[in-house]
């Protein structure tokens, strides 16, 4: 069990980056997997139909009010997000660009092949493939080291810039696009609490497999 024990911190890998734009064939690919998983992760929650992950809620209901694809949704969301970060003086990576494409494609993908449940047990069971496919891609991506995406940007450099701890910024930037989100017509229940409760374990354990897989 010692194999799954949580990581506390971002592990050094062999393919990570030495700044947002270093780029090799190895580096890239795991970045893309990761986000495209990442998005398939994400389309799971969608699709099992008891309440999405919470920037997903969001989208899906601005996807309902203008009429728009999750895809074209999430992709908005997300240019919209990377501008925010223009008055923080956050700088992109590839990995940030390529966040805002991947994830949408992904999501879109997604959501049109992989079947609604309409059976809430297995509804619950999409939840929890769906968040812990988020946290292996989440380690697969990070760890790359080519910049954050636009969501995890804001949160950090609000965090930077205020001062007030990572944790109350993601809830407080969270539990807002769930507001509106919900308000908008986007799906809130009980995926979106597991969701919640979860993710942060699951990263913190897939970025200890990986720590343990590529350890020297």
């Amino acid at each position: 069990m010692d194999f799954f024990r949580p990581h506390k911190t971002v592990p050094h890998t062999p393919w990570t980056a030495a700044s947002r734009w270093d780029l090799s064939p190895l580096r890239v690919f795991i970045l893309l997997g990761g986000l495209f998983i990442f998005g398939i992760g994400d389309a799971l929650l969608i699709q099992g139909n008891i309440g999405n992950a919470p920037w997903s809620v969001f989208a899906q209901g601005l996807s309902h009010r203008l009429d728009i694809t999750m895809g074209w949704s999430t992709f908005g969301i997300s240019a919209l997000v990377l501008l925010a970060w223009i008055p923080l003086r956050e700088k992109p990576g590839f990995g940030t660009i390529s966040n805002i494409l991947v994830i949408a494609i992904a999501i879109q993908i997604g959501v049109t092949y992989i079947p609604v449940q309409h059976n809430y047990f297995l509804g619950i069971i999409y939840s929890l493939v769906g968040v812990a496919a988020v946290g292996i891609a989440s380690s697969l991506y990070i760890t790359c080291g080519l910049g954050p995406g636009p969501r995890d940007g804001l949160m950090t450099a609000i965090h930077h810039r205020s001062g007030v701890r990572v944790g109350r910024v993601r809830l407080a930037i969270e539990s807002t696009v769930v507001l509106f989100g919900a308000l908008l017509g986007g799906n809130v229940g009980l995926g979106t609490l597991i969701f919640a409760a979860c993710i942060g374990q699951s990263v913190a354990i897939s970025l200890g497999v990986v720590s343990r897989l590529t350890a020297k």
